[in-house]
């Protein structure tokens, strides 16, 4: 059997993005199994759940040292799912653990909680709710993070839906919050939804969908080009969020098959809904950079990337994305682009998908056409 510290030694972070500064085990996941280890001994495997694990460190250290099967886990991120997995196979603990939905399958009966807490308040709240929803009365969360990611609000937030949060003594710069005496709501807050008058649009969100139920300002940027872009049959916007792209998108060409893919759960689950509240037809795909789409078999790609991989601010995951757009456009088809002026995309852009053109530019943000150059 391996050691904590092997097996923590081993663990990857692939397929999501690697680098010199980007670890697949913290201090936050130490942290939390160590102050859940009294709890963790007097429980079955059936009776814990960790939710948002990055790669695995909670779920299989969690297993390894208690010997125990049937561990409940929710990621949102795919790629979190997928080393998690990855991980799991390499220590021989591949079967000590499910996959869940955040529902009654995952926490119905639960005892202890383990929770890497989510960048977003709406995505603690989501999770809150769900827990005091289903999970045993007796239940105990261990909820931890970097002390830079965690803030005042987190407690306040889980204050309204637990009797007792307390947090504990940081320790190499993370903490974790224990909380209990869970107190459901006869409503559930989430999904949230709300309209854009000037744009007739019905936004519907999830708590862990970037940007919740709001029009965010560089998508609302984006929106003014897409009239502009040459459509063709096939239309992908990647890393899809909450779908507005993609219901603008079938809008404006309603016989292009339109599909919105990100690899965030909470993301895919928002875009189902915002679509069918708007009366449109969208193919929803949760996909890990537009992996399972054949070579060259689109015809326009549309997107807002993300400058940041987890809480770290990095762009490495807005570079996978450029890679697979240059794999997924069909020579001539067009990739269109927004993003904080200062990241300097285009030249990423151009070396990963072709020719990329400024089309626009305001006071934060910049719009490129990226052209998918002909062989």
């Amino acid at each position: 059997m391996l050691t904590i510290d092997e097996l923590f030694a081993g663990l990857r972070r692939s397929p999501d993005v690697e680098a010199p500064n980007l670890f697949a085990v913290d201090a936050a996941d130490r942290l939390i199994l160590d102050l859940a280890a009294e709890s963790l001994a007097a429980v079955a495997g059936s009776q814990i759940v960790v939710i948002g694990d990055h790669y695995g460190a909670l779920t299989l250290g969690t297993a390894a040292s208690y010997g125990l099967d049937g561990i409940r886990v929710h990621q949102d991120e795919l790629t979190g799912e997928r080393a998690l997995a990855r991980n799991a196979d390499a220590a021989g603990l591949s079967a000590r653990y499910r996959q869940c939905d955040v529902d009654a399958d995952l926490l119905d009966g639960a005892r202890v909680i383990l929770v890497q807490l989510p960048r977003s308040l709406g995505a603690l709240a989501e999770i809150a709710d769900a827990i005091a929803s289903f999970a045993d009365p007796e239940v105990r969360v261990y909820a931890g993070g970097r002390d830079k990611h965690i803030s005042v609000a987190m407690n306040d937030v889980l204050a309204q839906r637990f009797e007792r949060v307390q947090a504990s003594r940081g320790r190499q710069k993370s903490r974790v919050l224990t909380v209990s005496g869970p107190t459901p709501r006869a409503v559930p807050e989430y999904p949230v939804t709300s309209r854009v008058p000037d744009l007739d649009l019905t936004v519907v969100a999830h708590g862990a969908a970037f940007a919740g139920a709001k029009l965010d300002i560089g998508t609302r940027y984006l929106l003014d080009f897409l009239p502009r872009a040459t459509a063709g049959s096939t239309a992908v916007d990647l890393g899809c969020g909450t779908g507005i792209l993609a219901v603008a998108l079938k809008r404006l060409r309603p016989d292009v098959t339109v599909i919105a893919t990100d690899q965030s759960a909470a993301a895919v689950a928002s875009a189902r809904a915002t679509a069918a509240a708007n009366g449109v037809d969208v193919d929803v795909l949760r996909d890990d950079a537009m992996a399972s789409l054949p070579d060259a078999g689109t015809d326009l790609i549309v997107c807002n990337p993300p400058f940041h991989v987890g809480a770290a601010v990095h762009t490495g995951a807005a570079t996978k994305m450029f890679r697979a757009a240059g794999r997924v456009l069909r020579p001539g088809g067009e990739m269109w682009t927004v993003y904080n002026t200062h990241l300097n995309y285009r030249a990423a852009l151009a070396r990963s998908v072709g020719t990329t053109e400024v089309m626009g530019r305001n006071a934060k943000f910049t719009v490129v056409r990226s052209t998918r150059d002909l062989p």
